[in-house]
């Protein structure tokens, strides 16, 4: 039986994928909401982390950040509460990588084996089994989890030791949020000069500017179809801060990040949050010269 923590965006698209793989699954969620959509898929769902503990001897995490990592494998109704020892905790969730590190030590100390393994990619992609798994743990540990992860993967990489998978996938973020604000500034541009948008997105995906994102976030931004989000965008923001955090912990300049990050900020005090991560659009239609 494989457990499944966090039934969001990215863990119901983990369920369904595996579901309909015929691999036996065990879900919990702390929203019922999430917890009742994703039994639609013919999930089995838990009362708690601490049953997922009693049921599964591999769990998946999928979780908004560190701290509810720690508090669904440490906390009073937590995995550790009922996990057999040996079992192998695989956490995908974009955590704080230092944190991630210091949990896996913590785990090897009770006999656990854990796995980051941040995915590079959308809900889309998992339930499409095109994902990338960037993966910090032990060959043997990431070996197995193989098994798993490429189920709903393309590729997985071992990137080192536990942390390094988290580290990794800020970076990919970092790279991957400018190249979808670049679209959305080159867009919004277009659009103020009069430009056809639909035919300004047709040469840029024709010519040297191209990149993936225009295929998945183009159209959305053209037509300002920000629901339902395949990821949020108030997730992103999360990522970035954390992103943040590696290149001041490193004395590494980010100063397009550092934009990225107010641009990310108004976003969310425009209510902005909850919809998919294109919508950054928006915000640049509203901005002036001034405003950053």
């Amino acid at each position: 039986m494989i457990g499944i923590i966090g039934l969001g965006l990215v863990g119901s698209a983990i369920c369904k994928r595996f579901h309909e793989k015929d691999f036996q699954v065990v879900g919990y969620d702390i929203s019922p909401e999430a917890a009742n959509q994703t039994k639609r898929f013919g999930v089995k769902i838990s009362r708690s982390a601490e049953e997922v503990g009693l049921l599964a001897d591999i769990v998946i995490l999928s979780l908004p950040d560190s701290t509810q990592v720690d508090l669904v494998v440490e906390g009073p109704k937590g995995l550790l509460k009922t996990i057999a020892k040996n079992s192998l905790i695989i956490d995908t969730t974009t955590t704080d990588p230092q944190a991630s590190a210091e949990l896996a030590k913590r785990l090897k100390k009770r006999c656990i084996r854990f796995v980051d393994a941040s995915i590079i990619g959308s809900s889309k992609e998992i339930e499409n089994g095109s994902a990338v798994i960037l993966c910090g743990g032990s060959k043997e540990d990431i070996a197995e989890s193989k098994k798993l992860t490429s189920v709903f993967s393309k590729q997985v990489f071992h990137m080192g030791q536990n942390g390094k998978g988290a580290e990794t996938k800020l970076v990919a973020n970092l790279v991957l949020g400018l190249n979808r604000l670049a679209l959305a500034e080159g867009l919004n541009l277009g659009a103020k000069i009069g430009i056809n948008s639909k035919l300004l997105l047709e040469v840029l995906q024709s010519g040297a500017a191209y990149s993936r994102v225009m295929d998945h976030k183009g159209k959305r931004m053209i037509d300002a179809e920000f629901n339902p989000p395949q990821a949020r965008l108030a997730q992103h923001h999360k990522d970035v801060k954390l992103i943040l955090k590696l290149a001041k912990q490193n004395d590494t300049p980010t100063p397009l990040t550092t934009t990225h990050e107010k641009i990310l900020n108004q976003a969310l005090i425009a209510g902005l949050g909850d919809l998919d991560n294109s919508a950054v659009i928006q915000v640049l239609s509203t901005l002036t010269s001034n405003d950053l």
